[in-house]
């Protein structure tokens, strides 16, 4: 994370016994690994409130993919139907009416 290796480690911890003192390093330390034990639940609790914004925008997305497919889908089954509607009330298409003949008595 901080790209710090054994021997800068060992500089910072001589130079906070030196400037702290060995009696309150203890408290320090305690407080420090507190503090980034805070830190880390923090950022952890972003990552997951970030990741789960994440899901409901492709949710969302996927919601309109599928409302989209329904709709062409309901699409190309009523425009053949609303083309045999229109042909069939077409008066070009209309059979004369065939009345029965009289039958003789």
């Amino acid at each position: 994370m901080f790209d710090i290796g054994w021997s800068e480690l060992l500089l910072i911890g001589i130079v906070a016994l030196v400037v702290i003192g060995p009696k309150d390093l203890p408290k320090v330390l305690r407080g420090l690994g507190a503090m980034m034990s805070k830190v880390r639940a923090m950022a952890s609790e972003f990552q997951g409130q970030f990741q789960d914004a994440m899901r409901e925008a492709e949710l969302a997305d996927l919601k309109k993919e599928a409302e989209k497919l329904a709709s062409s889908a309901t699409d190309a089954i009523q425009n053949p139907m609303q083309s045999i509607r229109t042909r069939s009330n077409s008066p070009h298409n209309r059979s004369p009416l065939h009345l029965p003949r009289p039958t003789r008595k």
